[in-house]
């Protein structure tokens, strides 16, 4: 069966190994997920089956948004508590301080991925280097933090919320935070996904293709069987000619069409809804 649904990974699993469960529970052997969470973080995973992996690049998936805890002190290559090497005690700070910090963080943001991420370095992923204990540099990367929220502090413990943009690494907010009240170091000790743009966790309901789409659906005038059988398109049939992609509702199914220089192409031919 085709599904499009949010499932929520729990922490210590990979999104691969949690996707093979899933597998078993809807009894299905094709089935993908965007935007991978490792092993040590948990929450929402947009799950497809069947024809419905397709989907994924056109979903409203930005921004996410997270929920962290920073563990103030501990040192860790890793940036979260699989490495802790040692823990430094700190002296209290007031509540007003973190939240400040916390907040100084929106906006455009340059920093240093972890040296522990997916970034590939000569073809080769970085924590794969890092865990052979190779040197290496990576190059710089901006984010956009739309929103920050301090949820509690419980020294050396702080909970904050970020709402990001795609690719934004929360281990390093944590280490940034940690810094910017003069800590040298900090890990998470705790990372939830809560949502993937519009997407949340609601006990894997279906989700309505439609409504979960990132462009906007264009109308076909011309003859519906052309739709129905993948035949090509005129763009005077079309209601929108401007270049871009669409999805068009044939009824029982819809479609995906890209028009570029006056040209209508299938980027999806049929996905039933």
């Amino acid at each position: 069966m085709n599904r499009l649904f949010v499932a929520y990974k729990p922490t210590g699993v990979s999104s691969n190994f949690f996707l093979t469960s899933l597998k078993r529970k809807y009894k299905t052997k094709k089935a993908g997920f965007s935007g991978t969470l490792d092993p040590f973080a948990k929450g929402v995973l947009l799950i497809g089956t069947g024809s419905h992996t397709k989907l994924f690049r056109f979903l409203n998936k930005t921004p996410k948004t997270y929920r962290a805890t920073l563990w103030l002190g501990a040192k860790s290559d890793s940036l979260d508590t699989e490495l802790i090497e040692h823990v430094e005690i700190l002296k209290e700070f007031e509540e007003a301080q973190v939240s400040h910090v916390i907040a100084s963080l929106e906006g455009s943001l340059e920093y240093e991925p972890p040296i522990f991420s997916a970034k590939r370095i000569d073809g080769q992923r970085a924590y794969d280097l890092a865990r052979a204990g190779k040197e290496f540099t990576l190059n710089k990367i901006n984010s956009t933090i739309y929103k920050t929220k301090l949820i509690s502090y419980c020294h050396p413990f702080v909970t904050f919320e970020a709402t990001v943009s795609e690719g934004t690494y929360i281990r390093s907010l944590g280490l940034i935070i940690a810094k910017r009240l003069g800590v040298e170091f900090g890990s998470l000790s705790a990372l939830e996904r809560l949502s993937e743009g519009q997407f949340r966790y609601d006990e894997e309901k279906l989700l309505d293709i439609k409504e979960s789409l990132n462009i906007p659906e264009n109308f076909y005038h011309g003859d519906k069987d052309n739709l129905r059988y993948g035949r090509v398109l005129a763009l005077d049939d079309l209601e929108i000619k401007e270049d871009g992609h669409y999805w068009l509702d044939s009824g029982s199914f819809i479609s995906v069409i890209n028009i570029t220089n006056a040209e209508v192409n299938y980027e999806l031919g049929r996905i039933e809804c």
